[in-house]
């Protein structure tokens, strides 16, 4: 008889986990979308032998740093302190060495310190970011390959101890443990399929302060430093390794430093050239301060552009860093050349451009290897596939997508560079989509594929704008990115992912309802578009009742937008039966995020939808009294609309869904 691969393979995996001795044996389950994680690794009722208690209501363990380990190391170790302080009530101390007399948690880089033997060096030598937790005696050992290896050791241990990765975003607080007992583990953790993978908080809209004249947050303001420490602890709990922190807000050099100290490498969008902030080269007065003249031209002002991307280097050479190179405006637009120059000697320009990018930031880092990438957005792409200019080969080559999920191409071939993605969960422009999510897990789970099925595994870059309505996919896409062939290589990721979501997120009673009410959501809301499908309808019906009460000719709205409306009200209505049976059956801080995540964004469209009907009802109507009483009824699920947005501004979201300089079109 023959079996299937994937079912040898799962025989497989029992069998070593039985030769464990009893050991918690986990390994890709978490990717697999198959089992719980949160809270997974809690002993609860009697404790089992090898089991470890870590908390017994005023007393407990210690968390073991040596001063040899990195920033990164200790940093997760705070957070571990008081990730086991927020489900035990006891806050462990973090100290160099260990007192004998308590529970130790040892967190350890290979080469720091010594560690016990059945920890597996041999295979974690060498393997960045590998880790492995081990409980053993009355000691916990968190071992990585590398420092981000030992940090992401502590993150995984703390959501498998019962912290949300995502908590800042979906309010959950973990289940309380006043005896908080580990099962007895030895989990191991191989590299990651994408070596850098991180955030990119593009368009930043709604944070930024102060507030311009206008009202709205100012574009070029400061966004508060706490929010930034949201941004990188979320990225590092999902074992991400990177963070894109800016577009046009004022820069400081504590967040760059806060994101390198942290453990992740801080980079940039494909005009941030060297990380040199060319949106401040007026703006900042960061040209008069770098000496680089007035005018952003290579022709005529090189010296002053090469000292401009000096200050870059020079500032963050200190930080671990990911140069972007190529040659952009000053803003996110093509640099501007004569308009007599011809493509070859455009293309020279490209090649000579870029290779002085890369010997400048050597020569300027010193004992580091800088790191480089170079995206093929917009024009880029086809000079690139055309072969019109080279690239040194130690640049990773970065693919975009169309702004909208899809991938516009991939490496045929890889040649002599690595390969990488930039990738749009959130975007400003012809697809705005900042306001809720529009890009199902279909898509990113089919375009995922092709990129790892592409080797484009060096990079990843995920724009995320301020995060928070992005946060599912987010996941899926950090999952996918640590364990590609466990996430997408057995059958209906797509099924697997979203039913995961639904019972991890918001219980198993719930899941079932949890999940339809996502694919009626990706249904109703499949494009960007669709979210404002009634409120486009609205206006419309609005300037022809304007004209119809002001006794001005008008055009009837046409009968088939008449039943479109009625058709999504009507799938609308179907949908929030189901939400309301799966609510019914959720807790308070489930039934929150909830109704944030899935819930208000059906509702942006729907009840302009249900007062586009009401007032083409008016329009209808025989004479202007009868007009305006349907016009007056129209308000009623406006209204209702602002209620159910202020329910979602709960803290820390006062006042998210104001109007700013992008929201104001949307």
């Amino acid at each position: 008889m023959r079996i299937h691969r994937s079912v040898q393979r799962r025989f497989l995996a029992v069998i070593i986990c039985a030769l464990w001795s009893g050991f918690l044996c986990s390994s890709a389950a978490a990717q697999e979308w198959s089992q719980p994680v949160r809270g997974s690794w809690v002993a609860d009722g009697a404790a089992q032998a090898g089991d470890i208690s870590l908390a017994d209501r005023n007393a407990g363990c210690e968390i073991i740093v040596t001063e040899k380990e990195n920033s990164a190391v200790k940093q997760a170790a705070a957070f571990l302190a008081g990730d086991i302080e927020k489900i035990s009530g006891y806050k462990p101390p973090i100290i160099a060495t260990p007192s004998g007399r308590r529970v130790a948690i040892h967190l350890v880089t290979l080469g720091n310190g010594d560690v016990p033997a059945r920890i597996a060096q041999a295979k974690l030598r060498g393997r960045w970011e590998a880790y492995q937790i081990l409980t053993s005696g009355s000691a916990v050992w968190l071992v990585g390959a590398n420092f981000r290896g030992t940090a992401f050791a502590v993150y995984t241990l703390s959501e498998r101890l019962g912290i949300d990765p995502l908590y800042q975003w979906t309010g959950y607080t973990p289940d309380r443990h006043p005896k908080l007992v580990l099962k007895k583990t030895n989990h191991f953790a191989a590299s990651p399929t994408i070596k850098y993978r991180g955030l990119f908080h593009d368009d930043e809209d709604i944070l930024p302060r102060p507030f311009e004249e206008s009202g709205y947050p100012l574009r070029i303001g400061d966004v508060p430093t706490v929010w930034y420490e949201r941004f990188f602890e979320t990225a590092l709990r999902l074992r991400l390794n990177m963070a894109a922190p800016y577009t046009r807000a004022h820069r400081r050099f504590e967040v760059q430093k806060l994101a390198s100290d942290w453990g992740l490498f801080y980079t940039s969008h494909h005009y941030d050239i060297l990380l040199s902030n060319p949106f401040g080269f007026d703006r900042f007065g960061l040209g008069r301060a770098r000496n680089a003249g007035t005018a952003w031209d290579w022709l005529t002002n090189k010296e002053g552009m090469l000292n401009y991307w000096r200050g870059g280097v020079l500032e963050n050479r200190e930080l671990n860093a990911i140069y972007p190179v190529g040659l952009r405006g000053t803003d996110d637009r093509s640099y501007t050349f004569p308009p007599s120059m011809s493509e070859a000697e455009k293309s020279k320009i490209f090649q000579d451009v870029i290779e002085t990018q890369v010997h400048t930031t050597k020569e300027l880092s010193q004992d580091k290897q800088p790191i480089f990438h170079f995206t093929l957005y917009t024009e880029m792409l086809k000079k690139y596939q055309e072969g019109s200019f080279d690239v040194p080969a130690d640049v990773i080559i970065v693919w975009t997508d169309n702004n909208d999920g899809e991938m516009r191409a991939l490496p045929l071939k890889t040649g002599k560079w690595k390969h990488g993605v930039y990738y749009h969960l959130a975007y400003f422009g012809n697809t705005v989509k900042q306001v809720t999510h529009t890009i199902t897990p279909q898509r990113v789970a089919a375009e995922f594929q092709k990129i790892v099925d592409a080797k484009a595994t060096e990079y990843v870059l995920v724009n995320v704008s301020e995060f928070r309505e992005f946060a599912m996919e987010a996941r899926m896409i950090a999952d996918i990115c640590w364990d590609a062939p466990a996430a997408l290589s057995h059958p209906d990721a797509v099924k697997r992912y979203v039913d995961w979501w639904s019972r991890e997120y918001f219980g198993a009673a719930a899941a079932p309802d949890a999940a339809q009410s996502y694919a009626n959501y990706h249904q109703l809301i499949d494009a960007h578009d669709k979210l404002w499908f009634g409120a486009d309808k609205l206006q419309d019906v609005l300037e022809r009742l304007g004209k119809k009460i002001n006794d001005k000719q008008y055009e009837p709205v046409p009968r088939e937008t008449l039943t479109a409306l009625k058709e999504r009200d009507a799938s609308y209505r179907a949908a929030m039966r189901i939400i309301s049976r799966a609510q019914s059956r959720m807790s308070d801080e489930q039934h929150q995020y909830f109704f944030e995540h899935v819930t208000l964004g059906l509702l942006i469209d729907w009840r302009p939808t249900e007062a586009a009907i009401k007032l083409i009802e008016a329009l209808d109507a025989p004479d202007a009294a009868q007009a305006w009483k349907l016009s007056g009824q129209a308000r009623q699920p406006l209204e209702q609309l602002e209620i159910e947005i202020l329910r979602a501004e709960r803290p820390p979201f006062e006042n998210w869904y104001r109007k700013t300089w992008i929201r104001r079109e949307t």
